[in-house]
């Protein structure tokens, strides 16, 4: 997969078919969307091309009154669903406040057809871009009389009474909704980041564990809980138990951990970087009465998540 990450860096080519997007999550309403890029390009013999954004806009653009958009996907996690799902080109915009104020005419035609070119795009359903998102279907049909260009929109796409969108997943994950999340992104939700040096207490109880530094601070936490989880360590899917949140029974500080146990494996994973992806939610955190009865609740914690392995 090509990835350019500006407008100097790509070749202008007529043959193209693209379509414009933040693909957070990449779930499964932007798979149908690559899935019939791809399908075009095919059939046309043309470029295929995915153009998206970093950093998100909603980033770039949150107002103070607002909390911040937290994230499915970083860029780099982005970047490896797209070359999974079988994209051929991807061009990243580097997004700032400057560019957020282009107008929607005036990067159609000034960045997409004059810079890189094309002869088909595709939209989603609720497709809107440029400044103020005043960039519709409306405006491509009147702009693809001129400058002649076809334009394809697909239909929403609903599953099991859930609305495919990135939004709902991110309602879903924070409701602790972790298979449904799973089933709207046609994959498991993953955090990625360093494993750090901790206090080594699930050591001393007999569960040690990967402690996980997220390295993107725009990245959705699911709820604190117990999860079960899998990574893929060495090259194999090796199984485990996550715990996020702030160790009540063992800390009086409110410093948020997120804490990989992992099944049949004890290789050093220090200052390595991991991914874990959460299958489903075991049960909410809590405060035991002592360290025993803390061991005792991990134990049935391990048995659950052993009997969970397919």
């Amino acid at each position: 997969m090509n990835i350019y990450r500006n407008f100097d860096e790509i070749n202008y080519d007529k043959n193209t078919v693209l379509t414009v997007g933040t693909f957070d999550g990449v779930h499964r309403g932007h798979q149908y969307i690559i899935k019939n890029l791809i399908k075009i390009s095919n059939d046309y013999s043309l470029r295929n091309l995915i153009i998206t954004f970093d950093p998100h806009p909603q980033i770039v653009l949150n107002k103070p009154d607002k909390a911040p958009i937290m994230l499915l996907t970083s860029i780099e996690e982005r970047l490896e669903l797209f070359e999974k799902n079988g994209v051929g080109n991807v061009l990243i915009i580097p997004f700032d406040y400057s560019f957020s104020q282009t107008p929607a005419n005036e990067f159609i035609t000034d960045y997409l057809i004059k810079k890189i070119g094309f002869k088909k795009i595709l939209i989603g359903y609720d497709h809107l871009f440029g400044k103020d998102r005043s960039g519709n279907e409306k405006l491509l049909i009147e702009l693809s009389k001129i400058y002649d260009f076809d334009i394809s929109k697909l239909e929403r796409i609903d599953l099991e009474n859930h609305r495919v969108s990135s939004t709902e997943i991110r309602h879903s994950i924070m409701n602790s909704e972790i298979e449904i999340a799973n089933n709207l992104l046609a994959h498991n939700y993953s955090l990625r980041g360093l494993v750090v040096h901790g206090q080594k207490l699930g050591r001393t109880l007999g569960f040690p564990t990967a402690n996980l530094q997220v390295d993107d601070t725009h990245k959705l936490i699911p709820n604190n809980g117990v999860y079960f989880i899998y990574s893929i360590l060495d090259n194999k899917k090796v199984w485990g138990m996550a715990n996020i949140g702030f160790k009540p029974t063992v800390s009086n500080e409110r410093v948020l951990s997120i804490e990989a146990h992992f099944l049949n494996y004890d290789n050093d994973l220090y200052e390595k970087i991991i991914t874990i992806y959460f299958v489903n939610k075991i049960r909410n955190e809590n405060k035991f009465e002592n360290i025993n009865a803390l061991i005792k609740q991990l134990n049935i914690d391990k048995s659950t998540c052993l009997n969970l392995i397919p």
